[in-house]
């Protein structure tokens, strides 16, 4: 295996990016050096740097495009600027960790697998959610086909978001957020249902801004039915007292269910899951079944731990531009489902009218780094 480590450049030093240190690069210091921070906001990069004493600072990804020994750029900046970000790492040979949400349309994400092509770079979208022994236990026993069919899955996003975080000025607009609980908060948790039963085939969707005086939706429903004619349900909000995520899937054979709470809330990967077998004599096959899976490390850790061993090997990442269509496609269709009261059909492709993004002028400026969140 090769055991290179790895230079890396954070772009936006918010709390989002602590998390990839602290979650992350700070657990593998044999595969990765944060060797540079970039902020437009110089003071709050000097802070980052002094944190986690990181080398270099500079306040504009040109300067860290110019740095030859930067292997990865890991973009934690506001979502209109992450599609304008990608491009040109890819331009530059390096390669990119991009948070959520990838981008602003469907046609970006397609511009990007086009440039990624083009490239000696590659992409990983950024997807921890879907990283935890529990989790990979039950998409083992999924895949391995003992669930048998499945029926229906719920999925729940109950976040809390008040005035106070919306203080930042790009949040809770369309021309800077690109979208609200859906395509912030929730895209993680609906990103571990497609991974699990996906993808979507059809799909109803109710959206609403209820809790905060802002442009992007904070409440919303939808029901999906998948490629296989199963069914889901999806329901989030940023009005709850507590958060929380619940998720409950029913095969054929065995009902999984997780529920977490406040910082558990985006663990869903991590055990305990419950899991209900129909028949009692199918509880010794799935637990052997599941004892199959190795112990591992969890969320960040496991997906950057995944990706150095990737760009070792050749093999995919274990999130890819697949994925992060996929996540584009499902908000896509599910704004599209809202606006016009109809239920919209996949796969959305480019003679679709929201191809191009679910807002008027969805905006890929060069624009200074800031903060993500």
């Amino acid at each position: 295996m090769n055991t290179e480590v790895l230079n890396v450049a954070i772009v936006g030093c918010g709390w989002v990016a602590d998390w990839h240190v602290q979650d992350g690069f700070a657990h593998l210091p044999k595969r990765f050096n944060v060797l540079a921070c970039c902020d437009r906001d110089i003071e709050r990069a000097k802070q980052f740097a002094e944190r986690y004493r990181v080398e270099r600072i500079v306040g504009d990804l040109d300067d860290v495009l110019s740095m030859h020994d930067v292997d990865v750029v890991v973009i934690c900046t506001p979502p209109a600027l992450h599609y304008s970000m990608v491009v040109a790492c890819l331009r530059k040979g390096k390669h990119v960790v991009c948070e959520k949400p990838f981008a602003a349309s469907l046609a970006q994400v397609d511009a990007v697998i086009a440039e990624e092509a083009k490239s000696t770079a590659r992409v990983m979208p950024v997807f921890q959610y879907r990283f935890g022994d529990g989790l990979a236990k039950v998409r083992h026993v999924i895949r391995s086909g003992l669930a048998g069919k499945h029926y229906v899955s719920s999925i729940d996003t109950a976040k809390r978001r008040d005035a106070n975080y919306y203080q930042v000025e790009w949040r809770g607009k369309f021309a800077t957020e690109l979208g609200g609980v859906l395509l912030t908060q929730a895209i993680h948790i609906h990103d571990v249902l497609l991974w699990l039963v996906g993808p979507v085939q059809a799909a109803a969707c109710f959206k609403t801004t209820r809790v905060n005086p802002i442009e992007v939706e904070d409440c919303a429903v939808a029901s999906l039915q998948l490629h296989d004619g199963s069914l889901a349900s999806l329901s989030a909000t940023l009005g709850s007292a507590r958060q929380a995520t619940r998720l409950r899937l029913c095969f054929e054979n065995v009902t999984f269910e997780k529920t977490g709470y406040d910082e558990n809330s985006s663990r869903p990967a991590d055990e305990p899951w419950t899991v209900i077998p129909r028949a009692p004599g199918l509880a010794t096959a799935i637990e052997r079944k599941m004892a199959e899976v190795a112990p591992g490390s969890a969320w960040f850790v496991r997906q950057y731990e995944l990706f150095h061993e990737a760009l070792a090997s050749g093999a995919p990442f274990p999130v890819t531009l697949a994925d992060a269509r996929a996540s584009i496609e499902l908000v896509t269709g599910l704004f599209a489902a809202n606006e016009s009261r109809r239920v919209v059909e996949f796969p959305i492709g480019a003679d679709h009218p929201k191809y191009n993004g679910w807002f008027d002028a969805p905006h890929t400026p060069m624009m200074p780094v800031r903060e993500n969140g």
